[in-house]
Formats: structure tokens, sequence, C-alpha cells
């Protein structure tokens, strides 16, 4: 059952950047966000963010052509994973659980654009369902799974 304090509005461009630094500033290392919704739904944003909240510089852009991309200048590693032209059996031969099996995680935080396309989840993880109305803005709805290391209240407050 998702907790009705973890339902987001999100008016505009910024408010899901800002939502993104928010994540980015408090998320500890290991952390994993699968991100679902349409095209246009603000998931490269809300990555952006993350970015800006770790302290990432360089331009943050979906990596829907190379499928990943790392960026090791910020407070962690941020892995940004775009799924969106594979196919589940294409997604098996990429060994992403490098990013989330304990024992074998690479520290940062892991950011999976279009998610639903992972025929194996990791056990933890934070999911984010965004979802754009017009002239409503977007909605994001998190969704922690499994032992998920952190207490959303903090991050989700400025947004209640």
């Amino acid at each position: 059952m998702i907790n009705p304090s973890n339902i987001l509005t999100l008016p505009n461009f910024e408010a899901t950047k800002s939502l993104g630094q928010q994540l980015g500033q408090n998320l500890p290392e290991g952390s994993v966000l699968l991100l679902k919704g349409d095209l246009g739904a603000g998931k490269t944003t809300l990555v952006q963010g993350i970015g800006e909240g770790l302290g990432v510089t360089d331009p943050i852009v979906s990596p829907t052509f190379t499928l990943i991309n790392e960026y090791h200048e910020g407070r962690l590693p941020l892995y940004h994973l775009d799924l969106y032209r594979l196919e589940p059996e294409a997604v098996t031969g990429l060994y992403l659980e490098q990013y989330w099996e304990e024992g074998e995680t690479l520290p940062g935080i892991t950011a999976i654009e279009w998610a639903e396309k992972l025929p194996y989840l990791p056990l933890n993880y934070l999911e984010i369902q965004l979802s754009y109305s017009e002239g409503a803005g977007r909605q994001a709805i998190l969704q922690p799974v499994g032992d998920f290391p952190i207490n959303l209240r903090q991050i989700v407050q400025p947004f209640l």
C-alpha cells in the first residue's frame, strides 16, 4: 500500500528537478531508483536533479543510445541507465545486477529509466512512478521496496 504522503504533485520542471536534488543530497550509497513513466514524464529531469544534489557538474543527458552513463565527480558516483530501446532478454545480457547485488554493489546511486523492462529486480529499491498531465504538471509516487535504506519523510516534506 502506498503511503499518501509519498504521492507528490510537481507543478513544473523546477519542482521535478528539486525533488531529484533532495534525493541526491539525502540518499545513501547503494541506493537503487527504478524510474517508471511515459515519455516526457520527467525521468531524465529527475536524474538531472539527483546529479545536482550529488554535486555532479557534467551535463546529464538520457543515455538512450549508450545505455549507461556514469558520473564520478559528485558526493557519490551516479550510474544512470536507460532501458527504453531494449527488450527484457537484451537487458539480461547486460548483467546489471552488479549495480545492486550485495557484495557486488558499486558504490553510488543507480537510477534506471524504463525500469519496467528489467526482467529481474533488486531486493531493495525506491520505485518512482512519474506521470504528466497537461495543465496539472507532474505527479510522482515514491514507493520504497524491501529494506530501502532511508526514511523518505525528510525528502518529501518540502513537496507536501
